[in-house]
């Protein structure tokens, strides 16, 4: 039951399981600094992840082979992910004295206070954060849930691959690990510090926002960078994969009118996704106002977008790259590297689950 997050202790491919493609990460580390050892990106065939869900292991597990080799990855372990929206996680204040062994006795107890399925249904982990707040006898212990068939898919997934599971940690931790290489870009005000990191993947866009580098709010709505794709598809007839290369290359070999008559209006989309995900986030929260906007995800490279953001919200907008303090190593290419750095930020959060 327990162990769906903090196995620890070898190295690990930080490996994304995305709707739309395998997305694998390799890092080292020297002193304090990172280098990325490999990377690689690998479609799916259509379907085969619906919505963040594992529809067809076999497929998913072929594309991950491939992008093992693509990559020319050495390690055998990894570490992947599930949607923030499939766990459930609360945090719940423990005995300060007690040891590991027996925080995991008293939870196995108590779990079904917490949690709303069948025991038997559920992997469950634990992490002590700190010292209470409120009791200086107790420790905050963050408490995660989530269905065991979801952990178990992306195992066996893994397992086509030739590969096991080291860790299966939660989408929105991976990050807010990802983002402890980008807080140092960013320029700080001595007080709190609010970022929203709006992660737009093919079919799902989460915003995740952190008050200094801790994920306070995270919510997903199904709206994605694959419109583009099929909108390009469609008004020229083109393959998916003739539409999502074309896409890729800023609308090179398209047609004059793509930049006006299908690129702004899918910008526009965007930037009307943005500032409503930020509204929902002001009026359930304490805050109405974010100090940083970071874009995520494939989509965070359209060209204009980070500007068209910033003018919309009025915040500072960037494109995350959790790479540019990193060494880059010698069978990567760096060019490359960079241009898909902000869709690796949970494959990148993930590969550092190899230094806990």
């Amino acid at each position: 039951m327990f162990g769906f997050l903090t196995k620890k202790g070898s190295p690990v491919l930080g490996i994304d399981i995305s709707s739309s493609s395998i997305k694998l990460l390799e890092l080292s580390k020297q002193g304090d600094r990172y280098r990325v050892e490999s990377y690689a990106v690998e479609p799916l065939p259509a379907n085969s992840v619906v919505e963040k869900n594992i529809a067809d292991v076999e497929a998913v597990g072929e594309a991950i082979k491939k992008v093992v080799g693509k990559a020319h990855a050495s390690a055998k372990r990894a570490a992947v992910a599930v949607s923030g929206s499939a766990v459930i996680t609360k945090v719940i204040q423990m005995n300060a004295g007690m040891n590991e062994f027996e925080m995991e006795d008293q939870i196995t107890l108590e779990a079904d206070q917490y949690i709303p399925y069948p025991l038997d249904e559920v992997a469950i982990d634990f992490e002590v954060q700190g010292p209470s707040e409120t009791n200086p006898d107790q420790v905050d212990v963050l408490l995660a849930a989530c269905r065991k068939e979801n952990v178990d898919i992306r195992e066996d997934a893994l397992q086509v691959a030739g590969l096991s599971a080291r860790v299966v940690d939660v989408e929105a931790y991976a990050m807010e690990r990802a983002f402890s290489m980008i807080e140092s870009q960013l320029e700080t005000t001595g007080e709190e510090q609010v970022v929203a990191i709006v992660d737009v993947g093919a079919t799902m866009t989460t915003l995740s926002v952190l008050v200094d580098g801790e994920t306070v709010y995270t919510r997903e709505q199904l709206f994605g960078g694959r419109q583009l794709t099929e909108e390009i598809q469609r008004r020229y007839g083109l393959s998916t994969e003739e539409a999502g290369l074309a896409k890729k290359q800023g609308g090179g070999g398209l047609p004059d009118d793509y930049e006006g008559e299908v690129l702004a209006p899918f910008r526009e989309a965007v930037v009307q996704q943005v500032a409503r995900a930020l509204q929902f986030f002001f009026g359930s929260s304490q805050y109405n106002t974010v100090d940083y906007v970071i874009l995520a995800g494939g989509t965070a490279s359209v060209t204009g977008l980070s500007e068209m953001v910033e003018a919309k919200v009025g915040t500072a907008t960037m494109i995350a790259n959790p790479f540019a303090d990193m060494a880059v190593g010698s069978k990567v290419n760096a060019s490359a590297l960079s241009n898909d750095a902000p869709s690796l930020m949970i494959a990148c959060g993930l590969a550092m689950r190899s230094f806990d």
